[in-house]
């Protein structure tokens, strides 16, 4: 049961994580006077790493953890690139998409 709860977890934390990604760079071209902080996608990519953590210490599907790990790699890879560089990689979506994928799919195989 707490997989469960943890899949809801993940699949919310990865949706409003994607909806950020994708409707703040929108924001940025109305002069509102916002800027975008990296350390907002850091707090979603620590969320994520600790919820697929202790997700895949419960699965046995191969495969799903290595969507799991390279989702979050991806995503990763992207924040710290934003943080150092200040340059935004793509890769963050795909991670996000992918987390979201995973945790779908973990959640529809769990015995109900």
């Amino acid at each position: 049961m707490k997989s469960k709860i943890l899949d809801a977890v993940g699949i919310s934390a990865a949706v409003l994580c994607l909806i950020h990604c994708i409707v703040f760079p929108l924001l940025l071209i109305v002069p509102l006077g916002i800027s975008h902080n990296p350390y907002i996608d850091l707090a979603f990519l620590c969320i994520g790493t600790v919820v697929v953590f202790r997700v895949t210490k419960k699965i046995t599907n191969r495969w799903l953890k290595l969507l799991f790990w390279i989702s979050v790699a991806l995503i990763f890879v992207s924040v710290l690139t934003d943080l150092i560089f200040e340059i935004h990689v793509p890769l963050i979506y795909l991670g996000t998409a992918g987390l979201i994928t995973g945790h779908i799919i973990n959640f529809k195989n769990h015995k109900h």
